[in-house]
């Protein structure tokens, strides 16, 4: 392991508590946005056509947690402990709510994907704590240079809810009792909330410039990694399954666009992750997701939307 990256750990970024607040208060936004465009015909899919919601979820929830955790241990002579765990939570989220949009780039299911990203924010309350908790303390008995993690799931699962499950609950009965004023300020909604997620994102590099000038070159290779595992993960599973190539192309994307807002959030809620585990490494792998998978997600949408396939949610 490089020596420079063993430093990595002991890093305290510059997040004050008002920044915390901020960034909470953003992501509840976003999702009361993502909310907004939620339907109870989202859900009825699963029934009516079940195969390819179920695989992409078992994609989202099961594959690429399980292959991260492979890919960690594989590395744990070169990665540091808080990479590693940094890796597990963001495997360990929901999709992000910017596949919709990447979905639509690539010409693949925007249905199929609007369905998976409803259905997976939903089980995210329960599976994120399940999968970090798993997966992280699974690691840290196989590694002989860490102690078990002693990570609170009902702490983790109570701020999942807070700021996942309350603000999509909140936008989906606003949507369902205001549907006239919903459809006029859902696009405004989004683009804000967007904007504002973004706007944070820079004033924390801009707060911490210095230490990721240091590190970005080691977090940019290992996320650039992690990011390919998920994508190629996504579009293997879901070939396995047989499914046709528009529904391949959708859980790949969902699979490989990560909620890492919500990892960050995770991160700094000192009842979950005290100071004292040294997790430096943690919020650059967050970070940094929260940038690459959007750039890598639109370049391979690009690539793909010369290459339309036929779309049915239905067929596969």
């Amino acid at each position: 392991m490089h020596d420079d990256l063993l430093l990595l750990d002991q890093i305290r970024l510059n997040f004050s508590q008002a920044s915390l607040h901020l960034m909470n208060i953003t992501i509840g936004f976003i999702m009361f946005g993502v909310a907004l465009g939620i339907k109870p015909e989202n859900f009825k899919k699963v029934f009516l056509y079940p195969k390819a919601v179920l695989v992409g979820l078992g994609s989202q929830y099961l594959i690429l947690p399980a292959f991260t955790f492979l890919a960690v241990w594989l590395l744990q002579d070169y990665i540091t402990p808080s990479v590693a765990f940094g890796m597990l939570l963001v495997a360990s989220c929901p999709g992000g709510n910017v596949s919709n949009f990447i979905s639509s780039v690539a010409k693949a299911n925007v249905e199929l994907s609007v369905s998976m990203t409803a259905i997976g924010t939903v089980l995210a309350i329960i599976f994120t704590p399940l999968n970090f908790a798993f997966w992280g303390g699974l690691y840290s008995t196989t590694s002989p240079l860490l102690r078990p993690i002693e990570i609170d799931p009902l702490e983790m699962f109570r701020t999942v809810f807070i700021i996942l499950g309350l603000p999509v609950i909140a936008g989906m009965l606003f949507a369902q009792k205001l549907p006239q004023l919903t459809q006029k300020i859902i696009k405004p909604i989004r683009r804000i909330s967007m904007l504002v997620f973004a706007v944070f994102i820079i004033l924390a590099f801009r707060n911490n410039l210095n230490y990721f000038v240091n590190y970005i070159d080691w977090i940019l290779l290992i996320v650039l990694v992690h990011h390919l595992l998920a994508l190629v993960s996504g579009y293997s599973f879901a070939a396995i399954w047989g499914l046709k190539r528009i529904n391949k192309r959708t859980i790949a994307i969902e699979t490989s666009i990560q909620n890492s807002g919500l990892a960050l959030v995770l991160l700094f809620n000192p009842r979950i992750f005290p100071p004292e585990l040294n997790m430096g490494g943690m919020a650059f792998i967050a970070a940094w997701w929260g940038i690459w998978h959007i750039i890598a997600g639109l370049s391979v949408a690009g690539v793909w939307s010369k290459y339309r396939p036929l779309k049915s949610l239905a067929d596969g």
